[in-house]
């Protein structure tokens, strides 16, 4: 986003006249000028599991004078078998809920904020803000609540660290009712306590409802807190900090050593996220991408690293360098592919509505539905499927008599996403070609109208070795031209 260069006496000027002819345009004149050109960033658990990582945290929020507004999440693990704080948090309520003595969990919880306090050389307590949680959770139990004070307890933390003001995210982040966020109101309230301070730390992952009761976003929510947040101050980034240097193009559980996607638009991202490949909470997209503001997905443990930029789909391409024709690969098991065979399938009119009607009478979507003159295949997940196999199968034969119904389990969903794809000859044939040399069977194939991705399917016991091979069809090759 530009934004322009005005000095102090033109902006008062410019107010001036806003205030007299337009007073609802000036009121949002003067908010978009006092949050012109910052930064939110929200640092995420393992980037503040610990003292160290506190530090590391602080240098890199005072490297940048942009980086204004603070969202911090829970500790998270300091090493492999250690415990989150928000999942001790979960295991003191459940204690709670069932009439146990907690105190002994909590007091660990306690240690560890204590800990990190000491370490940092911090002059500050919780102790009051301890005995309220206890109290709280021995009189009402609630799970929402209890997880939600990981987030509370760090970000007091932090605010006093940083020397930042602290702005409690039940006072501006507002559910309804029914735990729906209101962004519209949470955006005015945001504006309204931000806009008269010049810094703050606001806890990730929760919020309040119209009725006063805490509620959290699901797991991950902090994403959403900060996307949030930059909406509303209209930042001119915001930086997600995390334990990775951004988006990889492959699992690196499964490719070695995958690149890092440099640019990604929001829409291939939707499409990444939902076959699973994803550092940021689904839900966090949309703030951000309404109000035309990039993210940055960084590594705490390496700043120097660029990472990895999100950006509007209408974001000018023109420059960047074309290295790679797909920008990313990620798939997904647990599906279940319904085949079904009828002659004169095509001539028989509502015959696909009849048999998606079963499903939807079933609960049941699907993902995919490839089809034939004489054979239709519709992909589901399996684990929906299974409640109700039977009586879906039983629903079909009866709607539209079909010479042929069988169910295939095991089925693998692989993504192969990319922008540049749509102007590329040869991607689904490249795609084949891989497949073929590895004497990988494609089930399934759907390619969307708008070519920005393809999707195939495969059997589960073959997904890792796919994954591999259009990497290096798609990516090792092109880097050896």
């Amino acid at each position: 986003m530009a934004y322009l260069s005005i000095d102090f006496a033109e902006k008062m000027e410019y107010n001036s006249y806003c205030d007299k002819k337009l007073p609802e345009r000036a009121i949002y004149i003067k908010e978009w000028y006092f949050f012109m050109g910052n930064k939110v960033v929200k640092f995420g658990g393992s980037s503040l599991a610990d003292a160290n990582q506190f530090r590391k945290v602080a240098e890199i929020i005072k490297s940048d004078e942009k980086r204004k507004f603070v969202v911090p999440s829970a500790p998270g693990k300091r090493f492999s078998e250690d415990v989150k704080i928000t999942d001790m948090l979960y295991r003191c309520c459940e204690l709670a809920g069932s009439g146990v003595d907690f105190s002994e969990d909590f007091q660990i919880i306690k240690d560890r904020y204590n800990g990190i306090i000491s370490e940092l050389g911090i002059d500050m307590s919780l102790e009051e803000e301890f005995e309220t949680i206890a109290k709280e959770l021995k009189a009402r139990p609630a799970k929402d609540f209890a997880a939600s004070r990981g987030e509370y307890l760090n970000g007091k933390v932090l605010a006093s660290y940083l020397g930042f003001n602290f702005v409690d995210a039940g006072d501006v982040i507002i559910f309804d009712t029914k735990g729906m966020l209101l962004l519209d109101d949470t955006v005015k309230a945001v504006r309204k306590t931000l806009k008269n301070l010049d810094n703050a730390v606001i806890p990730g992952f929760y919020g309040r409802t119209t009725e006063g009761y805490i509620k959290t976003f699901s797991r991950g929510g902090s994403d959403v807190t900060g996307s949030i947040i930059a909406n509303a101050v209209r930042a001119e980034i915001y930086e997600n900090w995390t334990d990775v240097s951004g988006f990889l193009v492959a699992d690196p559980r499964i490719v070695d050593n995958p690149d890092v996607i440099e640019v990604i638009t929001y829409r291939e991202l939707r499409e990444l996220a939902y076959m699973g490949a994803s550092v940021l909470h689904e839900d966090a997209i949309f703030p951000v991408r309404s109000a035309g503001i990039p993210i940055n997905i960084r590594n705490t443990n390496r700043p120097e690293d660029a990472g990895t930029m999100i950006v509007s789909d209408d974001f000018d391409f023109s420059r960047e360098s074309l290295n790679h024709t797909i920008t990313g690969i990620a798939g997904r098991k647990g599906f279940s592919t319904i085949n079904i065979e009828k002659a004169m399938m095509n001539s028989e009119t509502g015959f696909g509505m009849k048999v998606l009607k079963v499903l939807y009478e079933n609960g049941i979507s699907f993902e995919h539905m490839p089809s034939g003159i004489d054979t239709m295949s519709i992909t589901v997940d399996s684990a929906k499927l299974n409640t109700v196999r039977d009586k879906v199968i039983a629903e079909i034969r009866k709607e539209v008599t079909p010479d042929h119904i069988e169910i295939e389990d095991g089925i693998a969903l692989l993504a192969i996403v990319g922008r540049r794809m749509k102007n590329t000859r040869g991607t689904v044939a490249r795609i084949f070609a891989s497949m073929a040399h590895a004497r990988i069977n494609v089930k399934m194939i759907d390619q969307g109208s708008s070519e920005l991705n393809v999707i195939i399917g495969v059997s589960e016991h073959d997904l890792a070795e796919a994954i591999r091979r259009i990497y290096d069809m798609f990516i090792n090759s092109e880097k050896m031209r």
